[in-house]
């Protein structure tokens, strides 16, 4: 994928630029970068079964959480989240933050980001269709984990 055709996907204030796509790839990768203002709203904890992922710190720093345990990524840091872990991640730092992420096998592409961004979008910062947001998730291979009772 060169960048004259590369396409940045907003979902909220979360910029994500697909590097390589399971076309690109023939289905062993999937590789793109994600932008993630500071305070901005993230994603659900989930899980997938059918990929591993592969976060790489390009700046900032961004808080994992895998299977309970936090992991500060920053620049040059890296973690494997293997199928199944729950995990979700923030960030909390105060300054803007980009990792990559490698999903392999390239399964999981641009067409989740792109159906999850046009849910969002007319809720215009207020509480999403959760139910919609969940179907979703498991139509792409992310499982939605279960709220922690309070």
């Amino acid at each position: 994928m060169d960048s004259a055709t590369r396409e940045t996907i907003n979902v909220g204030a979360i910029a994500i630029d697909f590097l390589v796509d399971a076309d690109d790839s023939d289905g062993s990768v999937t590789i793109f970068e994600c932008s993630v203002p500071a305070g901005a709203k993230v994603p659900a904890p989930h899980s997938h079964d059918a990929f591993e992922e592969t976060i790489y710190g390009l700046e900032g720093t961004c808080l994992w959480i895998v299977e309970g345990e936090p992991h500060e990524i920053s620049r040059g840091d890296s973690i494997c989240i293997r199928r199944g872990q729950i995990h979700g991640f923030d960030n909390r730092s105060g300054e803007d933050t980009k990792f990559l992420c490698v999903a392999s096998p390239g399964v999981f592409g641009p067409a989740y980001f792109r159906e999850i961004a046009e849910l969002i979008a007319p809720a215009a910062g207020g509480p999403p269709d959760l139910d919609a947001i969940g179907a979703v998730m498991r139509r792409h291979g992310l499982t939605p984990a279960k709220p922690v009772a309070a």
